[in-house]
């Protein structure tokens, strides 16, 4: 018995050297954890229970049969982070590069059945140079299975993608698919084609960092979440973003305990917005005076800061928050905004999660470039998101509401259930300025007369008392109470049920 403990041993030696120690050294030397450190610091420790650790590749093409390495490039299994479990997969950079071969999909897609029978979220850590080209069809199909099980899962349980090396060509599609997308900064990159094949087809010379690094997809593109220092910073932020989301579709948002007093007041938000209707200030303030011990989890943080999205605690549970910037862009919607906002919405609503939203927004921005880029259509993926939404949503217009961009903004005329306005809060058609010269066009020449008119519609319409009158607007709050009010609302509203008409899907403004 003992020499047969020995060889089981011996085994697991084997399999947790994966490619060897002269490739772990290369690992390290780039700055990179291995699939394995990577799960220790990911995970609760002792927690990981590793699945498939033997599972070797069957391609008997190209000399493969001599290259037989236990795992076959990729570590799955599962563990807790803070006590609650996730299933996790992690590709060995040092196994083939971490190739995607049609066993170690079988890994990855069997870890995706389970996350999905058991209601827990799936946490994907990518390092992979791409399909084992010894194994060509198979190794697409492979691709193709896994990607079939993210859309599955969309909607079902969080799934998170963390790229910590490379991940090019059809491998890219699966972290698109999954909920949120982390970066480590210089170590990792995503792009279909690479830089060698733009050189081919396009003439331009471009390094895979500039092509699709950090920098590139949480500032350009969007298509990353957050991009992070090293590979621990990754992922510890994981770790924190974990905390907030449920388990899955089934559950609530987990709540935890908090000293924070629900009804803690805020003076300093009574004189947070300037009197000049022109002078900016930070929407970040209100946030992290609102929420639970200041603590604001922001999301595409480097990508269209004219909105801002994130998670905070209220009484201890999870409300998203969607605001709108003043710092930026004056708070002006946009095409990447629209969709910023509109992703985190139905997010939100997929998983349980009340929306807080903070609006101080002058309208849609204007110019070719908007227009050309199809604002209408991003836009109305905002509205749609909002509209569509059936979680808790509560409202707080603290400065200017202005035409459409108010209806967007989760008013009430879109379903939004607590609608609050700070004294400060205007609610109109446009601006007095633009709307005095648009009523009064024929006595532009008169200064003294248009200042007048403009001194008049403010006094009628630069507060929110004329929605109020309407209902539009359910009550006109101290801004220092705020914290109390939203987390009241948000108390009453857990239990609420809404049933939307029957159909098989909707087809939003894509």
């Amino acid at each position: 018995m003992r020499e047969v403990l020995e060889q089981l041993e011996e085994k697991r030696r084997e399999a947790h050297l994966g490619g060897g120690q002269r490739r772990i050294d290369a690992q390290h030397a780039k700055g990179k954890l291995t699939a394995r450190e990577r799960l220790d610091v990911l995970l609760d420790a002792g927690s990981f229970e590793e699945y498939d650790m033997y599972k070797a590749h069957r391609c008997a093409d190209f000399g493969m049969q001599e290259q037989q390495i236990a795992g076959d490039g990729v570590v799955t299994g599962w563990g807790t982070i803070n006590g609650r479990p996730t299933y996790v997969f992690s590709q060995d950079f040092t196994v083939f590069g971490g190739s995607l071969s049609e066993t170690h999909a079988e890994k990855i897609c069997k870890v995706m059945d389970l996350a999905m029978q058991n209601g827990v979220p799936l946490i994907g850590l990518n390092d992979s140079g791409g399909a084992r080209i010894q194994e060509g069809v198979a190794s697409l199909g492979g691709y193709a299975e896994v990607f079939w099980r993210n859309v599955q899962a969309s909607g079902v349980i969080p799934q998170i993608s963390v790229i910590m090396g490379p991940c090019a060509g059809g491998a890219v599609y699966s972290p698109a698919m999954t909920d949120f997308i982390f970066m480590v900064k210089d170590t990792s990159y995503m792009f279909v084609t690479g830089p060698d094949v733009v050189k081919t087809v396009t003439n331009e010379i471009v390094t895979a960092e500039e092509l699709g690094g950090a920098s590139t997809h949480t500032k350009k593109s969007s298509v990353a979440d957050g991009a992070f220092e090293n590979d621990v910073e990754a992922l510890l932020e994981v770790r924190r973003m974990f905390d907030f989301l449920p388990l899955s579709n089934r559950e609530k948002p987990p709540v935890r305990q908090t000293p924070d007093a629900p009804d803690r007041i805020e003076k300093s938000l009574d004189t947070l917005v300037p009197d000049n209707p022109n002078q900016p200030y930070d929407m970040h303030e209100v946030i992290v005076k609102i929420a639970d011990e200041g603590e604001f989890l922001e999301i595409q943080r480097d990508f269209a800061g004219n909105i801002l999205c994130g998670f905070i605690r209220l009484n201890g549970s999870t409300v998203g928050v969607v605001a709108n910037q003043p710092m930026v862009l004056a708070g002006c919607l946009d095409i990447d905004s629209a969709k910023k906002a509109g992703r985190f919405v139905r997010y939100c609503d997929a998983f349980n999660i009340p929306i807080l939203t903070l609006v101080d927004v002058p309208g849609f921005l204007p110019g070719t470039a908007q227009e050309y880029g199809g604002i209408i259509k991003n836009g109305a993926k905002l509205l749609f998101a909002y509209a569509q939404a059936t979680v808790p949503m509560v409202t707080v217009i603290t400065r200017k509401a202005y035409g459409g961009a108010y209806d967007v903004m989760a008013s009430k005329h879109i379903r939004a259930d607590v609608n609050y306005a700070w004294p400060t809060a205007e609610i109109a058609v446009m601006g007095a300025k633009g709307a005095t010269e648009i009523l009064y066009r024929s006595e532009l020449g008169d200064p003294e007369k248009i200042a007048r008119r403009t001194k008049d519609y403010e006094d009628r319409f630069a507060n929110p008392f004329v929605a109020a009158q309407r209902g539009f607007i359910d009550e006109v709050i101290l801004p220092h109470s705020t914290r109390r009010r939203i987390g009241r609302a948000f108390e009453l509203l857990k239990s609420k049920q809404v049933e939307g008409p029957a159909k098989k899907h909707d087809n939003i403004p894509l």
